[in-house]
């Protein structure tokens, strides 16, 4: 089968997959940076978790003070309804079944498994005319890109958020009670515990409750369940960590513009490049076993995500030995 290269949902192509990465330049897992993602290096600390964390059966008042601090955390309107879910590539999947298929506006490139998901339910994909649907990735990956409440009207609007906890000040939460819109939050993305697999969906009650539905009981595990919450209710750590992702934004920024990479885009959880020679720079990293994204869209485009606390003299040394 030929892919088209510069059309970006031609190929649902990822981060990550560093099992990938040592097949083709070697090494052990343990040696790599990864960088091709946009996951906090720095995790929130989980500290210890009771027993029953994960002997007992997820019950009512854990999820109950799961909601109430997710409310607390971003100022969901009270006519919105909030919905934990084991992640949101489960829900991203499922969203597109919640109404009849029709026509939805996902704008390129972004991440790629809103138009897959819509696609596999039926529905056309497009970029221009009336439709049924819209999706926005607020900010986008992997430009960056900051979408207006009026770019989003559409019966079924998809505001995606996974990466706005770095910049709550552009968030489109306002919107979750407004009919017909679902907001999607990631943890795995600002509080850096992807493994943990814990995300909502915020929005439309009658969507809210069918996608409940669909999922069924006890769909949040308990460790989920009770790391989440902690995190939700620590304020102090989130404005701590949006400071120091700030803060290492610029200092990859220099870095990489230091190299002959030109800035297009990105948030304080990853950057978007130019550069004249990304495949040969990307290659060049991975014999260092250094990760990074390329896209099937681009020869130039190449993203990096934030190196942890070690890994910064890694970047620094594979990127001034860069022929």
């Amino acid at each position: 089968m030929t892919t088209d290269l510069r059309d970006p949902s031609a190929s649902r192509d990822h981060g990550g997959r560093i099992d990938a990465a040592v097949a083709r330049y070697g090494g052990e897992r343990g040696d790599w940076i990864d960088l091709s993602t946009g996951i906090n290096p720095v995790p929130y600390p989980i500290g210890d978790l009771p027993c029953s964390a994960w002997t007992d059966l997820p019950d009512q008042a854990a999820n109950t003070a799961l909601i109430d601090a997710a409310r607390a955390f971003w100022p969901c309107p009270e006519r919105a309804a909030v919905l934990a879910v084991p992640g949101l590539s489960l829900a991203i999947s499922l969203i597109p079944r919640l109404t009849a298929a029709g026509r939805v506006s996902i704008a390129t490139p972004t991440y790629n498994e809103h138009a897959a998901a819509f696609r596999a339910a039926g529905w056309d994909v497009t970029q221009s005319g009336a439709v049924d649907a819209r999706v926005a990735v607020h900010p986008n990956n992997p430009d960056g890109r900051i979408w207006r409440a009026e770019e989003t009207c559409a019966p079924l609007s998809v505001i995606d958020e996974s990466f706005c906890d770095t910049a709550p000040e552009h968030s489109l939460i306002h919107l979750a009670d407004r009919p017909g819109t679902l907001v999607l939050k990631s943890f795995g993305k600002f509080w850096g515990l992807a493994g943990l697999r814990l995300g909502f969906v915020i929005g439309d009650p009658d969507l809210v409750a069918m996608l409940a539905a669909m999922l069924g009981p006890w769909v949040v595990s308990g460790p989920a369940l009770h790391i989440g919450a902690a995190a939700l209710r620590d304020p102090d750590w989130a404005n701590d960590t949006r400071a120091r992702l700030a803060h290492d934004r610029d200092r990859l920024d220099n870095l990489l513009l230091g190299s002959g990479a030109i800035l297009t885009g990105g948030t304080s959880l990853f950057r978007l490049y130019n550069h004249p020679h990304a495949q040969a720079l990307h290659d060049h990293l991975a014999q260092h076993h250094i990760w990074t994204r390329l896209f099937p869209w681009s020869d130039t485009a190449i993203r990096f995500g934030l190196p942890g606390p070690n890994g910064w003299s890694r970047l620094q040394a594979a990127l001034d030995s860069a022929p």
